[in-house]
């Protein structure tokens, strides 16, 4: 029986989950992502034209299109079901005008790929979304005039094959200050004094011990710079008297977090599975578009996970709701649904990322989940459940205590209720911290004994893939569906390395940003960048004009970058090597494999050689040693005697020599 239906979708998993809820009346094909797009080596932007684009078929993807017009011949209606935001449905508008113009085409969406939505979906369809598709060509243009006129000037000034980007660029400035930051912090001394109290012993023989902190010295803050001052302090301290001035006690809420968004999902994935931000999109694009178990349709586990709304379905509330009641009982059920605010601008059409089914938690489906796709599932499911469930109580103690011309304080808690935080705790919070026995203000307490220690001033750290999402979102640069690109772009630009889970920029890196920074200042400026973004985002609401937006960008932009090319020359560092061959010193380059030591009389004398780290290769009776070296996954270390020895590592073995 012939199928009536077409029924387009991004991916293959996708398709087939899909295919096996609509059943035999529709066949689902991939289109395998973008099939069309700006060209790859030219602007591809009339900006004498308010900035039209010309598209076409990306090479390599004629024969997909070819497939989709074949398998539409005979089909009597044709849906477009590609991913639910503004580049899903660009792809999908994409395809129709080039496709399918002359024919009724119908936009389908749905933010989870479950029997009931798909269903639900495919009985409402509609036409799509021009605005969203006029905001994300607005970007798509705007990143393309970014990148194709500011990367050449890399190569004139640096070297070939470097990029740069309107929110890449941004992004690695901000990785470059936080080092500039790091390198010019000096660290300052300073001393606490803690002191170890219980109850008097002649009340309490063996009373528990509690710790009390020395705020004050005569009404002061006190400050304690180096050890000789301690010293002095805890000499004149310890034969104190110590009474109780005030006691305050409390009860303190913790409150649960919404649940995840794009950024936040990012970000705890990486504070507690310790994945970086590509591994955590991908993981949760494995868990959206579907997993197969056993005896039942194939089922996405998650909601569509690029979303920067913490809203969530009605239904979904309910449901969970329920289930609070049957595993933890009344007093874990708030009296009304947890609600949280939903940041400005986000799509509010978008849930947060949830489970599809809150009877699936994790351990149900042990044996259906790669050991990934089970972490950062039990990580969604529980967060989603908690964000429903009452907080968490603590009894909080603070104690003032007085020793002669010395105030100490001290704070404890005990956890009373535990509330969310049965189901799901953000960090691992003690049940009991410091305990503080009772006691009653004028009461003299007991000195076991002082505790001065030693600190310094600690420097701001580096981004980690957490940190730098968090920052990234609070400046209001990039969007859900960028954060994990701009990173992984970073690193295979070589511009910035994880070194142990946290970046550090790189030469090349430091330099593409000075260089960024002193010709395009405002394109390298966070609240620039921001408010652009926000323009952006406009559009899509129907209250920006793209074309205004793109021409208020590109007339002062235009002012800089002729000023760039006119002033730019090219980069010479010399080394302190002369040229084997000819005499002449060697100067320092970049290529695509990374740095190395090129003739400075190039190109009369092409003799070049590459710079080796100093360190030995580990590979028994090799003798070479290790040269930096980028490839298309990155940077890495490869042996010098290649391809004799084919020793690689993404770090040094062992400390340079020397």
């Amino acid at each position: 029986m012939p199928k009536k239906g077409l029924v387009i979708v991004e991916s293959p998993t996708k398709a087939k989950t899909i295919s096996k809820i609509l059943g035999q009346d529709f066949a689902v094909v991939s289109s395998m992502g973008h099939i069309i797009d700006l060209p790859a080596k030219k602007l591809g932007v009339d900006i004498e034209r308010d900035f039209e684009p010309e598209f076409v078929v990306i090479p390599g993807r004629q024969k997909i299109l070819s497939a989709l017009k074949k398998e539409a011949k005979d089909k009597e209606v044709i849906y477009i079901a590609t991913d639910p935001d503004r580049e899903g449905e660009a792809i999908g508008w994409q395809i129709k005008e080039r496709i399918f113009k002359k024919k009724k085409v119908s936009r389908v969406v749905f933010h989870e790929i479950t029997p009931s939505a798909v269903k639900d979906s495919f009985k409402k369809p509609h036409d799509f979304n021009l605005n969203m598709i006029e905001a994300q060509l607005g970007r798509r243009v705007l990143d393309r005039i970014v990148g194709y006129f500011l990367s050449p000037l890399l190569w004139k000034k640096i070297a070939r094959g470097l990029s740069a980007g309107r929110v890449q660029s941004v992004t690695l400035r901000l990785i470059v200050d936080r080092e500039k930051a790091i390198r010019k912090f000096s660290a300052q001394e300073y001393w606490e004094i803690e002191a170890e109290l219980q109850k008097a012993a002649s009340v309490q023989p063996e009373a528990t011990v509690f710790l009390a902190r020395l705020e004050k010295i005569e009404e002061k803050k006190a400050e304690i710079k180096n050890k000789e001052q301690a010293e002095k302090l805890v000499d004149d301290i310890k034969d104190k008297i110590f009474q109780v001035r005030d006691i305050k006690k409390s009860e303190k809420k913790r409150y649960p977090d919404a649940p995840f968004i794009t950024s936040t999902l990012q970000q705890e994935a990486f504070n507690k599975l310790k994945f970086n931000a590509t591994k955590t999109m991908i993981v949760a694009q494995q868990l959206y578009e579907g997993v197969d178990i056993k005896d039942e349709t194939p089922v996405g586990l998650i909601t569509y996970m690029r979303t920067d709304s913490s809203a969530v379905a009605s239904e979904a509330i309910k449901e969970v709701r329920n289930s609070i009641l049957k595993n933890f009982g009344k007093d874990y059920l708030p009296e009304l649904p947890n609600v949280y605010k939903v940041k400005k601008l986000a799509q509010e059409a978008h849930e947060a990322i949830r489970p599809t089914l809150i009877n699936r938690p994790a351990e149900s489906l042990k044996g259906f989940l790669s050991p990934d796709q089970y972490k950062l599932y039990d990580l969604i499911y529980n967060r989603f459940f908690a964000s429903q469930m009452t907080p968490a109580r603590f009894q909080a103690t603070s104690v003032d205590i007085q020793a002669g011309i010395y105030r100490f304080l001290a704070a404890g808690s005990v956890l009373i209720f535990d509330g969310f935080m049965a189901a799901y705790s953000k960090n691992a919070v003690p049940k009991e911290k410091n305990i503080i026995p009772d006691l009653e203000k004028d009461e003299i307490v007991g000195l076991v004994k002082l505790l001065p220690s030693q600190h310094f001033t600690k420097p701001p750290p580096r981004f980690s893939d957490s940190s730098l999402v968090k920052a990234l979102e609070e400046e209001g640069i990039g969007r859900p569906s960028t954060y994990a690109p701009i990173i992984s772009t970073l690193i295979l630009r070589d511009y910035a390395r994880r070194d142990k889970g946290y970046f550090n920029p790189t030469e090349l890196g430091f330099k593409v940003c000075e260089l960024l920074v002193e010709y395009f200042p405002k394109i390298m400026d966070l609240k620039f960048t921001a408010a652009l973004e926000e323009e952006l985002d406009e559009i899509e609401e129907g209250r920006f004009n793209k074309i205004k937006v793109l021409r208020d960008f590109y007339e002062p932009f235009k002012v800089s970058l002729d000023f760039a090319q006119a002033n730019i020359k090219k980069e010479v560092i010399i080394s302190s090597e002369t040229c084997d061959k000819c005499g002449r010193p060697m100067i320092i380059k970049w290529g695509r494999k990374g740095k190395f030591l090129s003739c400075s009389g190039f190109p009369k004398c092409k003799n070049s050689k590459s710079i080796t780290s100093g360190v030995k290769c580990p590979e028994p009776e090799c003798g070479g040693e290790l040269i930096e070296r980028r490839s298309k996954r990155g940077f890495f270390y490869g042996c010098s005697n290649f391809p004799k020895c084919r020793y690689t590592s993404r770090s040094l073995p062992q400390e340079k020599e020397g």
